[in-house]
């Protein structure tokens, strides 16, 4: 600063001419300059934040919603960021814009060897009730909550024998289905059982009937073998709600509305 402001008052002598003359001029410059490199410097500092805070890396899928970019960085350049979307499109990004806005990046789920199963089966809440003795009888037969109905039939009261449901600790067939889920994929050998997020459990019931949620992680991150178990747990699971005495919720279609009219 010294050197500079000594530099100034130098030229200014020699010249003949006020050192504010010159201040003025310089601080002209620097404004063009900034005005003509001000993209690659917010570029140079935003490069070395994303590299300091490993935002991310060449290989990582992001999600940036704000820009419509979803899939893998293919390029992080000094000036952009070239992002190949899972529809096989290029998004070319500012890379100082990275962080202006939120983005999403998927390493940490690929690099914990799991993948979230965040899905709810809605139930019509007009199947549920509680459990009398011939859907006991009948749930007997499913092996993974033999020992929960009898458990549950051997501490029933008087009234429930008697077909009392209401005046006694009866268990509803949202109870056992739910019990039977938990049982089902702890049976698997595709999901994670203790080391990540493990949970079925009821949401608020709501037009769309009562939701059971499953909230699993399976123990590959690979998309393809990710969907096939997805699909494969919720098949099973529409496939066994009826022996329940279940259904799931499903709005009303044409042929529903074509089968009333004609009944």
């Amino acid at each position: 600063g010294l050197i500079l402001l000594g530099l100034i008052l130098s030229i200014s002598i020699f010249t003949g001419r006020s050192p504010i003359v010159f201040l003025t001029g310089l601080g002209a410059a620097t404004a063009v300059l900034l005005v003509i490199f001000r993209d690659t410097l917010l570029s140079f500092v935003a490069g070395i934040q994303i590299q300091f805070n490993d935002l991310m890396r060449e290989g990582d899928w992001i999600e940036v919603p704000a820009y419509g970019a979803d899939g893998d960085v293919v390029n992080i350049a000094l000036h952009t960021v070239k992002i190949q979307n899972w529809d096989k499109t290029i998004s070319v990004l500012p890379t100082y814009k990275l962080l202006e806005v939120p983005f999403k990046n998927w390493r940490g789920m690929e690099d914990s060897g799991g993948r979230r199963i965040k899905r709810a089966l809605h139930i019509d809440l007009n199947s549920v009730r509680f459990c009398d003795e011939g859907l006991m009888d009948r749930l007997m037969h499913i092996g993974l909550i033999k020992d929960y109905v009898t458990e549950k039939r051997a501490v029933q009261t008087p009234e429930a024998a008697s077909g009392d449901l209401l005046s006694s600790d009866g268990f509803t067939n949202v109870e056992a289905f739910q019990t039977y889920i938990v049982r089902y994929l702890q049976n698997r050998p595709d999901i994670h059982q203790k080391t990540m997020t493990f949970l079925v459990r009821q949401l608020a019931p709501g037009p769309t009937g009562l939701p059971l949620e499953i909230d699993v992680f399976t123990k590959t991150p690979a998309l393809v073998e990710y969907e096939a178990i997805q699909a494969s747990i919720f098949d099973h699971l529409v496939a066994a709600i009826s022996k329940f005495d279940l259904r799931v919720f499903q709005e009303p279609t044409g042929l529903d509305f074509q089968a009333v009219g004609k009944s």
